[in-house]
C-alpha cells in the first residue's frame, strides 16, 4: 500500500484544525464505545509509580536504558540526533503476519526484535561504514541499499519496505532544506517541546498522524512526539535537557502501551472488541476502535499523570516533575518485560505508517 493510499482513505478537510493530541484523548475517551477507562486502575497504576518516584526508571535516563543501542553520551551530537531521527522516521510497523517468525538482527551477540531490530541495523549499518545517519545519503538512497541496511538474519524481512524508503527519502530531503541536519531542523523551534511536534507535523507529511472520529478531526501525532521526547533524552544524557512545554507531550499511542493498561486494569476493553482482539481481526488505520484504543490511551495515561501529582504533593508535600513522556518509557518496556503475563490480552494490528 503505498503512502498515498494511506491518505487518500481519510476524508479530511484540509481547513479544518485537528484536536490536538491530549483533547483527541479527552474527547475519544468521553464518546467511546469498546475502550473505557477505569478509575480503580488508574489510581493502582499511580501508586505503582509512587513507589517509584524516587528511582531512575521515572527520569529522562529511563529512556536510555529502555534503549542499550542509543547513541551513547560521549557520541558525536549530530550523528546521535540524526541517528535518533532516521530511527524515528521508520519506527512504525513490526509485527509479524500470523504464522511467521519476527524479524530478527543480531548485533554483538544479542539477537533483537521489533523496534530493537531497527535500532540493531541502523546501528550495524553505521559500523559497516554505511553513512545512513546523513541525510545527504539518505535523502536519495535507493529502496534496494535501505533493504540491505535493514536485512533480516532470518526469512522474515523487516515490513513495509517501501514505505519506508519513502518516508525516510522525504525526510531527508526536509532536512536538507533545513540546514542538512536534524539538530538544525529543529533548533528553528527554540527549545519548546510544542513548536517542535508543530514543526515536525508541519514540515514532514509521514509525521500526520490525524483521523476522524465522531465528526471531529482528532491527531495522535506518535511518531512527532517520540522524536521530540528522543531528542530530549539524548540531550539529557549531555546534561542539555532543558526543553521547556515537555508537559505538552502525550504518551505515545502504539499497540504495546494500551495493552500493558488494560493488563494494569487501567484499560478495559468491551467485550465485542476483546474477542475481535482474539480472532486476529485487523484494525484499519482510522477505524473507530483503532482510534479509541489510542485516544482513550492517551487520556488514561493523563489521568494516571494528573493522580501521581496529586499522590506526591498530599504524600511529599513537593511537585511531581514526572510527565506522560517519562510514564511511557516506564510502560514500553514493562508491556515487554511482562509480555508472558499479558499473553492473553491481545494487542490490536493495525498495519501503518504511524506506529
Amino acid at each position: 500500500m503505498s503512502l498515498m493510499v494511506v491518505k487518500l482513505q481519510r476524508p479530511l478537510s484540509i481547513m479544518e484544525k485537528p484536536l490536538l493530541p491530549r483533547e483527541s484523548g479527552q474527547f475519544i475517551a468521553e464518546q467511546s464505545r469498546d475502550v473505557f477507562v477505569e478509575d480503580e486502575g488508574v489510581q493502582k497504576v499511580a501508586e505503582m509509580l509512587y513507589g517509584l518516584r524516587h528511582s531512575d526508571e521515572l527520569t529522562a535516563s529511563g529512556w536510555k536504558k529502555a534503549n542499550p543501542l542509543a547513541p551513547a553520551p560521549t557520541s558525536d551530537q549530530g550523528s546521535a540526533l540524526n541517528w535518533v531521527f532516521v530511527v524515528d522516521t521508520v519506527n512504525f510497523s513490526f509485527w509479524p503476519e500470523e504464522e511467521t517468525q519476527q524479524c530478527e538482527v543480531t548485533y554483538k551477540g544479542t539477537t533483537y526484535t521489533g523496534y530493537m531490530t531497527l535500532c540493531a541495523a541502523i546501528t550495524r549499518a553505521m559500523e559497516e561504514g554505511v553513512p545512513i545517519t546523513d541525510p545527504k545519503y539518505f535523502s536519495q538512497m535507493n529502496m534496494e541499499e535501505l533493504g540491505r541496511v535493514l536485512r533480516s538474519d532470518n526469512e522474515t524481512p523487516m515490513p513495509m519496505l517501501r514505505e519506508r524508503h519513502q518516508v525516510l527519502t522525504e525526510g531527508g530531503r526536509v532536512l536538507l532544506e533545513h540546514g542538512g541536519s536534524f539538530r538544525s531542523f529543529i533548533s528553528q523551534a527554540g527549545n519548546d517541546a510544542q513548536k517542535m511536534v508543530e514543526l515536525i507535523v508541519e514540515k514532514i507529511p509521514s509525521y500526520r498522524d490525524e483521523a476522524t472520529y465522531e465528526g471531529k478531526r482528532i491527531s495522535f501525532y506518535k511518531r512527532a512526539q517520540i522524536l521530540v521526547a528522543d531528542y530530549w533524552g539524548i540531550m539529557a544524557a549531555r546534561g542539555q535537557g532543558d526543553i521547556i512545554n515537555m508537559d505538552w507531550l502525550t504518551m505515545f499511542a502504539d499497540y504495546r502501551v494500551p495493552q500493558a493498561l488494560v493488563y494494569l486494569g487501567a484499560l478495559r476493553y468491551s467485550d465485542t472488541l476483546m474477542q475481535a482482539l482474539k480472532n486476529g481481526e485487523r484494525l484499519s488505520s482510522g477505524d473507530w476502535r483503532e482510534v479509541e484504543i489510542r485516544g482513550c490511551s492517551i487520556w488514561c495515561v493523563e489521568l494516571i499523570k494528573d493522580r501521581l501529582h496529586k499522590l506526591v504533593q498530599e504524600r511529599d508535600g513537593q511537585p511531581c516533575s514526572v510527565n506522560s513522556v517519562i510514564i511511557d518509557f516506564y510502560l514500553w518496556p514493562y508491556a515487554k518485560q511482562h509480555h508472558k503475563e499479558m499473553a492473553h490480552i491481545p494487542i490490536h494490528h493495525t498495519r501503518c505508517i504511524y506506529y
